[in-house]
Parts: structure tokens; sequence; C-alpha cells
């Protein structure tokens, strides 16, 4: 089994893994700051570029990832939605799956917490992907030996191949590996499955 951590705009490997099956997405585990939990990684015109959602009280120990409000008293949902479209308007696919993401950023206030956010998402990007969206645990789960862990602080999974394609900046800037799985849709479209599927041994 594959322990996912519930991330924002989750990156390539994450999927890889959903797409495998034998997963489990971890609602029970607590916050981790500075984490792919509000952290997601796109390309921007001058190379890989973090947005974070901004979340009340991330200062708090042990907190438990359901509880996680978000915080809307800054324009970050605004200011990721500018990033996106300045990121990728010019990519192949962004103009077939903005519509169904764009809402995300418009909608102030309708998503009380980070992990309602981070579900939200993922189950909007299974169904632009067409896969099935990984199993939730309410509870913690511990890791049993065989397990893969890809939860921050914990063991490294399987060997992850980053398969090129071709980034919206390539005629300027390096391949960037595993950014959000969005920069993968928007650049490949219906193909983006294969290049997942292709990027686990």
């Amino acid at each position: 089994m594959t322990i996912l951590p519930l991330s924002y705009l989750p990156s390539v490997e994450w999927f890889a893994h959903a797409l495998r099956g034998d997963c489990l997405v971890d609602l029970g585990e607590h916050f981790v700051k500075r984490s792919e939990r509000n952290r997601a990684r796109i390309l921007a015109a001058d190379g890989p570029m973090t947005l974070t959602a901004q979340v009340a009280h991330a200062d708090r120990p042990r907190q438990p990832m359901p509880t996680v409000r978000l915080d809307y008293s800054k324009r970050w949902q605004h200011q990721h939605w500018g990033a996106l479209v300045a990121s990728y308007k010019a990519s192949p696919y962004f103009d077939h799956y903005a519509p169904a993401l764009e809402p995300f950023y418009r909608r102030e206030g309708a998503f009380a917490t980070l992990a309602e956010w981070n579900l939200a998402l993922v189950e909007t990007l299974c169904g632009l992907l067409r896969i099935p969206p990984p199993a939730l645990s309410e509870s913690y789960v511990e890791a049993a030996a065989g397990d893969v862990d890809l939860r921050p602080r914990h063991s490294e999974g399987p060997a992850f191949r980053a398969e090129p394609y071709v980034q919206v900046f390539c005629d300027r800037q390096p391949f960037a590996a595993n950014l959000s799985v969005i920069d993968l849709l928007f650049a490949e479209g219906p193909a983006a499955v294969s290049i997942l599927r292709r990027s686990l041994p």
C-alpha cells in the first residue's frame, strides 16, 4: 500500500502512485508546515514557483489536518489564479482544463478548511485525468512493513522517474521535474496519463 498526504495541487509523483492504485490518502495526520499540504510547485517564466494556500494558526503544534482552516484575509486565491494564467495560458491544454479549476480561485470562503479545499481539487484533477480518486482514511494511518509512505518525515518511496515532456517554457529553461500535476496536464492533456504510468518502476 502507498500512503499519500492530502496535498494542494499534488505532484506528478503523487498522481503516478494514485494511478497505480492500492493508495490511501491520510486525512488523520497532523498538519506539517512548509510542506505540500498547502504548497504547490508550478513553472513560471523564470523557473519553478511555489504557491502557498494561506492557513490560520499555522504555528499551532500537532494540528490535525481536518481542523486547519483557510485564511482568506489575504487574496491568495486571486494571486494563485493570476500566477496560473500567467504561467500556463500559452500551454496547449490550458483553455480546455482551466474552466474546471478557475472556480476554486473565484469563490472566496467556499471552503472552510484546507482539507476540504485539497480534497475537492484532488477529486477535480482525478476527473480531468479520468482516473479513480484514491481511498481516504479519516484516522491516522500507521505504515506497515512493505508500505510506501510518501508523507513528509517518512521514508522515500520507490524510485520516481520523471519522464520529460514539453513544458511551456522549454525554449528558455531546462526540464523541471515533479511539479504539480497541472503542469503535466496543461502540457500533455489526455496523454498525461501515459506519462504518469511510465513514471514509476
